[in-house]
């Protein structure tokens, strides 16, 4: 179970046959349903198939692009949209682009993942942006993060070699090797990657050939995994140069944004903060004083009516409510609104027990929401605020009469 792409990791084109063609479905990676295609199997290949934590490559067989390559026992399949002949003589051009990345942060990981010993889990890309070592371990202290990426880098400033081998099943070496174990499926001779005086281990993925071809690595820190594990994020290669053009971009957003200088962004986003925060604390005050004048105005009227209904695009739950405290519940219906007046927002049906609990579930039903409420209180999230006039009216008929099914 060797192919092309793990003989040669820097091939870019390679000739080969087509050896077997079948009707298939892919279910893409992001979602959405299945398409038809055809699962191909060449002689060989420098498209490598996914596995060992490494993603697959996509490249093209003649001018038919390759969508995905996966491993099958000893055989790559290859899934493409057009059928091709067994048989016949194709060209292999790969995604030099991709496979170079995945290199990079394969390769990354390898001299990594020794000096982290036992504590190593697994290891996994995630997209084209970020790689991760799950770590058998609480946490990782600033200072050792810090030591690592200096070992690492280091290393690849003295252009440590990197090396393949294949080994026979049964060759003793294969015991002095680091393993996770084969696939059960495995055939065929076994691989193994030697960094010089750092790794020996067995890997099916694609490696670059002297560390110095990774460039650099950069340990991001760690996040929280799952069951007391931490995650320690680290890019490699080109992904540090994408990672640094980006905060550069970013760094130039925010100083055109601030009017100030980078080294100035921290304090001024503070400040911003805190002026954010004063003014959601006013407007909050302005909303509670408005909320009081409006229930006093309607209590003031020498004829309370009945129904109540007030909508208002700025707001929240404690608006409302402080409304209807206001007011008071035990003869007024009160239904109001707060949000957009035709997409979401939040609603409040206030009143007389008996009335409230009979009409909230059909108002939220209406409001195409879901609410909840008791004594006299239903309140609850509305996904279409353009059918309040539905409600009214309804609330309108119901006071007429008294009763819920007019």
């Amino acid at each position: 179970m060797v192919f092309q792409c793990q003989r040669d990791s820097w091939a870019r084109q390679f000739t080969t046959r087509v050896v077997s063609c079948r009707a298939a479905e892919l279910r893409p990676e992001g979602g959405g349903g299945p398409v038809s295609g055809f699962q191909v199997v060449l002689e060989d290949t420098i498209l490598f198939p996914e596995g060992g934590g490494q993603p697959d490559d996509r490249g093209l067989i003649g001018d038919v692009p390759v969508l995905r390559v996966t491993r099958r026992g000893p055989e790559a399949v290859h899934f493409v949209r057009a059928a091709l002949e067994p048989g016949t003589e194709v060209l292999l051009s790969l995604d030099w682009e991709r496979r170079f990345d995945h290199m990079q942060q394969h390769s990354g990981a390898c001299p990594l993942t020794p000096a982290l010993g036992r504590a190593v889990l697994s290891w996994e890309e995630l997209g084209r942006q970020r790689s991760i070592i799950e770590l058998d371990t609480p946490s990782m202290t600033a200072e050792q993060i810090e030591a690592l990426e200096r070992s690492v880098n280091e290393k690849i400033r003295e252009r440590v070699p990197v090396t393949v081998r294949e080994l026979a099943a049964d060759d003793p070496d294969i015991e002095t090797v680091r393993s996770r174990g084969l696939p059960d499926d495995h055939v065929g001779p076994v691989r193994v990657i030697d960094i010089e005086g750092i790794d020996s281990n067995m890997c099916c993925g694609t490696h670059v050939s002297n560390l110095s071809d990774l460039q650099v690595i950069k340990l991001l820190g760690t996040e929280k995994g799952k069951k007391n594990k931490t995650n320690l994020v680290f890019l490699a290669g080109n992904r540090v140069l994408k990672s640094l053009e980006q905060s550069h971009s970013t760094e130039k957003a925010l100083t055109s944004l601030l009017k100030n200088g980078p080294g100035e962004h921290v304090e001024a986003v503070k400040r911003l903060q805190s002026s954010v925060k004063l003014l959601q604390k006013n407007n909050l005050n302005l909303l509670r004083d408005m909320a009081v004048l409006i229930a006093r105005d309607f209590k003031s009227k020498p004829v309370p009516s009945q129904l109540f209904v007030l909508h208002r695009k700025e707001g929240d739950s404690e608006f409302m409510n402080i409304i209807a405290n206001e007011i008071g519940t035990e003869e007024t219906l009160l239904f109001l609104t707060v949000g957009d007046d035709k997409e979401a927002g939040l609603f409040l049906l206030a009143g007389p027990v008996e009335a409230v609990e009979n009409l909230g579930p059909r108002v939220a039903e209406l409001l195409g929401g879901k609410g909840a409420g008791k004594r006299g209180r239903f309140q609850g999230k509305a996904t279409n605020m353009s059918r309040r006039g539905e409600v009214e009216a309804l609330l309108q008929a119901f006071t007429s009469s008294g009763s819920p099914e007019a």
